[in-house]
């Protein structure tokens, strides 16, 4: 039988399945006459998991794996939520019921609210606060959490969803693939597999009533495809293409040393995104050239508190010492898609057309001058960009660039050393800065386009939308004459421009990219050899600029 689910990490799982329970739900409430004793057994519990979690965050850092640190860090936030802890309170000081049916009731009720948002993003937040609510009562019970790193031979794990306290303590030897029932591309389990390489595929339904333990299981986290008891003849064929995917991952390998040159001789640059210095392993280990996005906004989330400019200079620091080449870093891109509770900026009707990005910067100078500041005195220690993000006018990059040398000139002022030689760039998102980029040429030193928002904004469609995911097309005519447009206007003006975008990782545009002159393409650190790959198999004199006019 084959199901059809969404792929969300890549490659070939073959292996025995391995089913997860569903935690023991509450069995129902029990009515209690001694309240403050309720209340403090509550109080016991929720220091206990904060603990738990604490010490699960250092452990993740301690494996640098800041993305599973910050997930852990913002359910230690949602345990001590005002909002989260008095619904629960209250429901043990008026209705007198038992913390374990309180913690279950506010869950049902938080879950619900996250669900029927229409954000995808916000929607995957619904397991975080499911995951925080069965700590709560394995606490309250004395339980210990059931850790999927007690698992002692390899197998494909089948599950309702897998929370992010699962996935942290997975021993990649034992975990051949992932199936569940729900998550998707945003989900934090989902992130977690895959910046660990292991094989997935959500959204697959009815699991408990297909799936049985220890069964065979084939998958492909790429197709979305999962094989169940697959014949001799079709484990054969899944048999073949695991090894053909090995022996791909393989070649990769073998592309290390080598250079990101086509076959008639043209080098353009391959940087790596990044969200933590933390991430700079990978990017050093996949041969980047440089960085060409550090989201600086990881700072920012998950914490209580807007971080000091001590904080932001360690971390650029960090990522500056740690490679030769160019790091870029774009300021604070808070607003769209990425809630940062420490800014405490209210919710917009339409968070994309809304306040986010330069616009917040722009609108809290205190918290900008913070991080200009800090990115100055990082500078010293290494090649460093500066990128503005959602530039739309061009009062908005003066204002900006004014701002900058106000800040170089309380450095100068104060004796602080900075450098001299710090290239300043933006990014290309709105149709705006498409149609004024000739103008905007003359004020900065590179362009970065940002393929997400841009192809979001130019085709009017939500990416984060699944009804209108049709119109939400990179390789649109629209979106590539916009590129072409932006990188004609660069060029005439002397300047570099790259894309930072998920589409400067599509190995069918990068011929595209190639033949119009894009200078620099900067993608995950563990798509860079596939990136290269495809450049040296290119020809630019064989690419052809009909399809876009």
């Amino acid at each position: 039988m084959i199901l059809n689910g969404i792929g969300v990490s890549s490659g070939i799982a073959i292996g025995n399945t391995f089913l997860k329970e569903e935690p023991r739900s509450n069995s129902g409430k029990t009515i209690i006459t001694d309240i403050d004793k309720e209340l403090t057994r509550f109080e016991e519990a929720k220091c206990k998991a904060v603990r738990d979690l604490e010490e699960v965050c250092q452990e993740a850092r301690l494996g640098n794996k800041e993305e599973a640190a910050m997930i852990f860090e913002a359910h230690r936030m949602i345990i001590e939520d005002l909002e989260y802890i008095e619904s629960i309170t209250m429901l043990i000081t008026k209705e007198h019921v038992d913390a374990e049916y309180a913690v279950s009731k506010t869950s049902e009720v938080f879950e619900a609210l996250f669900q029927n948002m229409d954000n995808e993003y916000m929607k995957g937040r619904a397991a975080d606060i499911k995951d925080v609510s069965n700590r709560l009562i394995s606490a309250l019970r004395g339980e210990l959490s059931v850790a999927l790193s007690l698992l002692s031979t390899p197998v494909i794990i089948i599950a309702k969803d897998l929370l992010p306290s699962d996935t942290i303590h997975m021993d990649k030897r034992y975990v051949l693939g992932i199936v569940t029932e729900e998550g998707g591309n945003t989900s934090h389990a989902t992130i977690l597999a895959r910046s660990m390489g292991i094989p997935a595929v959500v959204g697959v339904p009815n699991i408990f009533s297909l799936f049985q333990q220890n069964q065979i299981v084939a998958l492909d986290g790429k197709e979305g495809k999962v094989s169940i008891n697959p014949s001799i003849d079709e484990l054969k064929l899944w048999q073949q293409k695991k090894v053909q995917y090995d022996e791909y991952i393989k070649k990769l390998s073998a592309l290390k040393g080598t250079f990101n040159i086509t076959r008639d001789g043209v080098h353009i640059k391959v940087n790596a995104n990044i969200a933590s210095p933390n991430d700079m392993d990978k990017v050093i280990e996949n041969e980047a050239e440089g960085v060409g996005l550090f989201r600086s906004e990881f700072l920012y989330m998950h914490s209580k508190e807007l971080p000091s400019e001590d904080v932001q200079f360690e971390a650029y620091k960090k990522v500056l010492e740690s490679i030769k080449g160019k790091v870029i870093i774009r300021t604070l891109d808070a607003g769209g898609d990425k809630e940062i509770p420490c800014l405490d900026v209210s919710k917009d009707e339409n968070p994309f057309l809304g306040y986010r990005a330069i616009r917040i910067c722009l609108g809290r100078r205190d918290l900008f001058y913070t991080q200009l500041r800090a990115l100055l005195r990082a500078s010293l220690y290494g090649e460093l960009g500066i990128m503005f993000p959602m530039i739309s006018s061009l009062e908005e990059i003066r204002q900006v660039k004014e701002l900058l040398k106000e800040v170089e000139q309380d450095l100068k002022n104060e004796g602080i050393p900075f450098s001299k030689d710090i290239e300043i760039g933006m990014m290309i998102e709105t149709p705006a800065a498409v149609m004024l980029s000739d103008l905007f040429a003359q004020e900065v030193q590179f362009f970065s386009i940002g393929t997400n928002d841009l192809t979001q904004y130019i085709m009017a469609a939500d990416r984060m939308n699944p009804k209108v995911a049709y119109l939400y097309d990179t390789h649109n005519l629209a979106v590539l004459r916009a590129i072409k447009m932006v990188t004609e206007n660069a060029h005439r003006a002397g300047i570099w421009v790259g894309i930072c975008g998920e589409a400067a990782a599509d190995t069918s545009l990068i011929p595209f990219f190639l033949n119009i002159g894009i200078d620099e393409l900067s993608v995950s650190a563990n798509t860079i050899l596939q990136v290269r790959e495809k450049i040296q198999q290119t020809d630019t004199r064989e690419y052809s600029e009909e399809i876009i006019g």
